[in-house]
């Protein structure tokens, strides 16, 4: 089983070029930042985890930059955006920030993405709530366009451009892997379409939803073992990691407080011991 670690890098928690480095030396697989671009005063969504909103989800440093700096002061560990929020971005913008990072840390970016559930947060970039699925996807396809294409164009009904030329494209090919987030079965299904692994919700019980979502790939005509599932957020229950990986679970990628480094460090060696357990 393959271990990540994430975090909502701010101005106040250890750099990213400190947790990658610390993760790296334990021999951690990834390090993933999440993605929020502002939060309105005014929320029409609830926070999926019940509660007042914790202040990071107002301070999180963009992914791009901080992932494109862990890169440079390491040389294996993977670098994945957990997740970003494509629905929000400009497709072309977006295209050319994936491939710049997978060349300048040459291949080891991972693409998570995810639909959001902050409606003021999307509509404020012009986003429909209600079509933001359909968005991501359109998204994502025409991303693929511009990464495979030397003559990328794509129209869709809420994407759409003529033929254009857009460098660099990505070292990874055909492009970086493309970890769909979301809930089952939606979620699962958006990630069989047009993705190359699952982040299921914590809130779900893989126990059940992962033959279920095997038997949909198949159906699908896709090789359920070509399809990566990471768990994110869980806690550091050796037991529970355990049943993951017999379930086949890839990853899991526990969730460090955005806090300094005597904080975060003893966090990581509890997991750095679970991660030997499993894997003996």
């Amino acid at each position: 089983m393959l271990f990540g670690g994430a975090m909502f890098f701010t101005d106040y928690s250890m750099s990213a070029m400190e947790l990658a480095r610390a993760l790296e030396e334990r021999g951690f697989e990834s390090v993933w930042a999440p993605e929020h671009s502002h939060i309105p005063l005014s929320r029409k969504t609830p926070f999926p985890g019940g509660g007042d909103l914790p202040k990071q989800y107002y301070g999180a440093m963009d992914p791009f930059v901080v992932l494109a700096a862990a890169s440079q002061v390491t040389t294996k560990i993977k670098l994945g955006t957990g997740v970003l929020l494509v629905q929000q971005r400009d497709p072309i913008q977006t295209a050319k920030l994936v491939a710049s990072i997978d060349q300048t840390s040459q291949g080891r970016f991972l693409f998570g993405v995810g639909g959001g559930w902050n409606q003021d947060e999307m509509e404020n970039h012009g986003t429909k709530f209600a079509t933001r699925f359909k968005r991501m996807r359109e998204t994502i396809e025409a991303m693929k366009e511009i990464w495979t294409k030397e003559h990328a164009e794509y129209h869709g009904e809420l994407v759409d451009f003529d033929a254009i030329i857009a460098r660099p494209k990505p070292v990874t090919q055909p492009h970086p892997p493309i970890h769909v987030g979301g809930a089952f079965p939606q979620g699962a299904r958006r990630a069989i379409r047009y993705g190359d692994g699952w982040i299921p919700t914590a809130r779900g019980d893989l126990s059940v939803e992962l033959p279920k979502f095997r038997q949909m790939a198949q159906e699908a005509g896709r090789d359920p073992n070509s399809l990566q599932v990471s768990s994110f957020g869980l806690g550091d229950d050796a037991d529970a990691v355990k049943r993951l990986a017999d379930l086949g679970v890839a990853r899991v990628v526990p969730m460090f407080p955005p806090a300094k480094a005597d904080k975060v460090l003893p966090l990581i060696d509890r997991w750095t011991k679970i991660m030997q357990h499993v894997n003996r």
